[in-house]
């Protein structure tokens, strides 16, 4: 592997540990102690994968994530040394891909940097998909609506793909945690959740009553293709 890591942690012995780890699976590294730091050097050298402690100083993870966001859609995956419902939803809804929670073992980190980079490379295989609305080109990395190009992440695209490739059929959070997230253990169903509200927010005339993806109670989630 050659990409490039922008590493954000501010405890010196955990940046160094990750580092060191991260170097050693292939990965090129940078780091940043803070979130001004994590700013600036993402601005002046944009990472293939951003690895974000959210409890920063200067600028938080959190306020980080968002300025990423506003400009760029490269995966972010948080560190938290907290697994709180309330501090990974609001992480993940600002657009994280995924999280690792601290303490953790570098061979985790990498696992989930190498799923979050794989879902980011252009697919490949299917041509054009055309749902409602929506125009699906998994090869350009694209998706428009009613012919308006729409802003997704790796994550939320690779989302829509499995569920578009097979419409009507109900996928279990655990099924879309195997195939989105590259899960093969059990995840976190709150990956699955937030990620589906984020996209029903960009793909569906109206978020709040949502037609295209649909939740099957107690079960999981199927695409209506209308």
């Amino acid at each position: 592997m050659d990409e490039r890591v922008l590493l954000v942690e501010d405890d010196a012995s955990i940046r160094e540990l990750a580092a060191a780890g991260l170097a050693a699976a292939g990965l090129r590294v940078d780091t940043a102690a803070d979130g001004r730091e994590a700013l600036e050097r993402f601005a002046a050298a944009p990472p293939d994968v951003v690895v974000l402690d959210l409890m920063l100083p200067e600028v938080d993870g959190y306020e980080v994530c968002r300025r990423i966001r506003a400009t760029s859609q490269v995966p972010i995956v948080m560190l938290s040394a907290r697994a709180d419902t309330v501090d990974v939803v609001v992480g993940l809804e600002l657009g994280a891909d995924d999280y690792v929670t601290k303490p953790f073992e570098v061979a985790e980190l990498v696992a989930r940097i190498r799923a979050v980079l794989r879902r980011s490379a252009p697919g490949g295989g299917d041509g054009v998909l055309r749902v409602r609305d929506l125009e699906i080109d998994p090869a350009a990395f694209r998706v428009r609506k009613g012919g308006e190009e729409v802003t997704l992440t790796a994550t939320e695209l690779r989302l829509l793909l499995e569920l578009a490739r097979r419409p009507d059929q109900v996928f279990t959070r655990e099924l879309l945690l195997e195939l989105v997230w590259n899960y093969d253990y059990l995840g976190d169903s709150r990956l699955v959740d937030v990620a589906v509200q984020r996209l029903r927010a960009k793909v569906e005339d109206d978020p709040h009553a949502p037609a295209l993806i649909q939740t099957v109670r107690g079960v999981g989630y199927r695409l209506d293709p209308g």
